[in-house]
């Protein structure tokens, strides 16, 4: 038995949300006083989290991706992680972070091979840094990047591009690419960011992106990457690192999706764009089997949606969730 659509697109790749909390309030993100979190026992607990993940597993998903909310910010976050890494169907662990609160435990990541770590870094200026995410912690996110650079873990930058505020320092991230072997990985701005929506006043989206990038670099080369790659991937001629644009908001990369996720509240999502298909606690906590499960997945990521357009047409214009809920 495996995942694939009616499309024919296998689903390899977890997007599990741990939390919905979060330390911060990115002006893309959430509103300022944050927002309503949900009480505890509707979260799912780490054993549902490791029963889902196993069980899919088992259905060809050997990918997973960790997210919140800030998954650690929940209480016990690296001991589920250790449970995680005896699932040995798995090939890859990452981990979604804004980097402020791992510093001590990359150590541990190491030793337990998590694979990549995605770190939220908008800008490289503390007060700029500081009016976007609307929290004085630059320099411990900042000290993170600098420990990440030096561990063994694959390290990738989300840079969520906003229109007024850091558009000026695209260049200066493009060339954190030049002596570091990192990706750097420029975001659409997404209007996910539920009833405190940030003014978008112009909208940088890939074209744009990429446009003003090779007005200042005369060679420009393009990285191939996996056909599901979320990232259209670049580098600068001996330059150490890469750097990609996510057209998450356009849309350009769903043909190959392979991807499904799961929010803290065990709502199934077969796209970001759509509304949620069942909530997977609920049928857990209904005493479903493990062969239960696997029909229900079966069956409901048959219907995945061809594209983003199509998920969003068919939940209407609900779009009011922040992003923290639906995992980033």
């Amino acid at each position: 038995m495996e995942l694939r659509d009616k499309f024919g697109r296998k689903i390899s790749y977890l997007r599990l949300a741990v939390t919905d909390r979060c330390n911060l309030r990115c002006q893309y993100c959430m509103p300022a006083q944050g927002i309503d979190i949900v009480d505890r026992k509707e979260l799912l607990s780490y054993k549902e989290m490791y029963r889902i993940t196993r069980v899919l597993s088992e259905l060809g998903v050997n990918k997973v991706r960790l997210t919140g909310g800030e998954p650690f910010v929940r209480k016990d976050f690296v001991n589920f992680l250790e449970s995680l890494s005896f699932n040995d169907k798995l090939d890859e662990i990452n981990i979604t972070t804004n980097g402020a609160l791992i510093s001590n435990h990359i150590e541990k990541l190491e030793e337990l091979n998590i694979n990549s770590i995605n770190l939220s870094l908008d800008s490289l200026q503390k007060e700029k840094f500081a009016k976007i995410t609307r929290r004085d912690v630059f320099e411990s996110v900042f000290d993170t990047f600098k420990k990440l650079e030096k561990s063994n873990l694959k390290l990738k930058l989300n840079v969520v591009i906003q229109a007024g505020l850091n558009t000026d320092e695209i260049l200066d991230f493009v060339e954190l690419s030049k002596s570091k072997d990192i990706a750097v990985r420029f975001i659409e701005e997404m209007p996910f960011n539920g009833k405190g929506q940030r003014d978008m006043q112009e909208v940088w989206n890939y074209n744009k992106i990429i446009a003003f990038i090779k007005n200042h670099y005369k060679d420009i080369e393009h990285v191939l990457s996996k056909k599901s790659s979320t990232s259209v991937n670049y580098k600068i001629p001996n330059y150490k690192g890469t750097f990609g644009v996510i057209p998450a908001f356009t849309r350009t990369i769903c043909n190959d999706c392979n991807r499904i996720r799961i929010t803290s509240t065990g709502l199934f999502k077969n796209c970001l764009f759509d509304g949620g298909v069942f909530n997977v606690r609920d049928f857990i906590r209904s005493g479903a089997s493990d062969n239960d499960l696997k029909e229900l997945f079966i069956s409901t990521v048959h219907h995945k949606p061809e594209n983003g357009f199509i998920a969003e047409a068919n939940r209407g214009n609900d779009v009011s969730e922040s992003m923290s809920t639906i995992g980033g």
